[in-house]
């Protein structure tokens, strides 16, 4: 079985469950319980999940341990010809540190051959994902101020990575 598999409609619950275990255990630090709560239900809510896959174009993967039980997910947009933006790369604590990110974006490239150049936000003060994009080749490339409502402000950096 591939690391990652293309996910459907029908695993919007999976990646729902999936991303309040791994936001609550990993965000609490960086933003306020408030604002973890808001964004769940921005993001996450099966109505949300189901429109950034059927109308916003996101492209979404369920990530496999060994046991192939899901233990992450990522969602990836077409921005213009080979050029994508990474919405979202989440795996659980447990399986961070072993090397399964970085498989992920090897395969990710695979699954994108034409893919030359891609994007994300990440907080500013995520340090440890921060580290681990620099390790795979990202830049910085700026700072966004995103207000999300609510009063809400996602204080990010833009990283960039350029296929070699």
């Amino acid at each position: 079985m591939s690391i990652i598999q293309r996910a459907s409609a029908a695993d919007i619950p999976t990646i729902r469950e999936l991303a309040h275990c791994i936001w609550w255990a990993h965000y609490p630090e960086i933003i306020t319980p408030e604002q973890v709560e808001y964004m769940l239900g921005l993001l996450y809510s099966e109505a949300a999940l189901n429109r950034q896959l059927q109308q916003d174009g996101h492209q979404f993967w369920l990530v496999y341990a060994d046991e192939g039980i899901p233990v992450g997910f990522l969602s990836v947009g077409n921005v213009s010809e080979g050029a994508y933006f990474l919405h979202k790369f989440y795996l659980e604590a447990a399986t961070q540190g072993k090397g399964l990110g970085a498989a992920v974006f090897d395969q990710l490239q695979i699954e994108y051959p034409d893919m030359h150049t891609l994007r994300l936000n990440v907080n500013r003060q995520n340090f440890k994902s921060i580290n681990f994009y620099f390790k795979l080749g990202f830049r910085i490339e700026k700072c966004v101020d995103i207000p999300i409502g609510q009063g809400f402000v996602m204080d990010d950096f833009q990283m960039l990575w350029r296929k070699k």
